[in-house]
């Protein structure tokens, strides 16, 4: 393989990577849109403006895909990484729809408990293949983890 059709590979790898979470992530945001009702929740301390969440969620989503996409490119990629790393993102974009769309929120703060566990997951068998690919994921896992705080509080607050 020359230098150019490796280099154009790696655009693909990378470009497919990164568009498949931010397109799980857009459509999920289309699917809760007209469901969304965090401004008018009983917030905890901390609470971010919701402004912030599309923001965030972005950089969160093109960072998995950067990861994925690193381990894709020096074909790190096995079945294990493959299931985990899909089951999180399915795990990840059921949760919006629970939370906002059904209004189950205590079950969505179970729910999270479980992506929480997932990405630490990921995080570990990212990190074993690539250094890089697991640490791009400490961003996502800090930020599930205070969206489970937020889950919680704001369950506990508006019963």
């Amino acid at each position: 393989m020359n230098k150019n059709s490796k280099c154009t590979e790696d655009i693909k790898i990378y470009t497919k990577s990164i568009l498949i979470p931010v397109i799980i992530g857009s459509l999920v945001g289309l699917i809760i849109s007209n469901s969304i009702d965090y401004n008018m929740l009983e917030k905890p301390p901390l609470s971010p403006p919701s402004i912030l969440f599309p923001i965030v969620w972005t950089i969160l989503y093109t960072l998995m895909g950067i990861s994925y996409g690193i381990l894709k490119q020096k074909k790190l990629v096995d079945s294990e990484i493959k299931y985990i790393y899909y089951l999180q993102l399915f795990v990840n974009a059921t949760w919006s729809i629970i939370f906002f769309t059904l209004k189950l929120r205590l079950f969505s703060f179970i729910w999270i408990l479980l992506l929480d566990m997932l990405v630490i997951i990921m995080i570990k068998c990212f990190y074993e293949k690539n250094k890089t690919a697991g640490l791009l994921q400490i961003p996502y896992l800090l930020w599930t983890l205070f969206a489970t705080y937020l889950n919680f509080t704001i369950y506990v607050l508006n019963q």
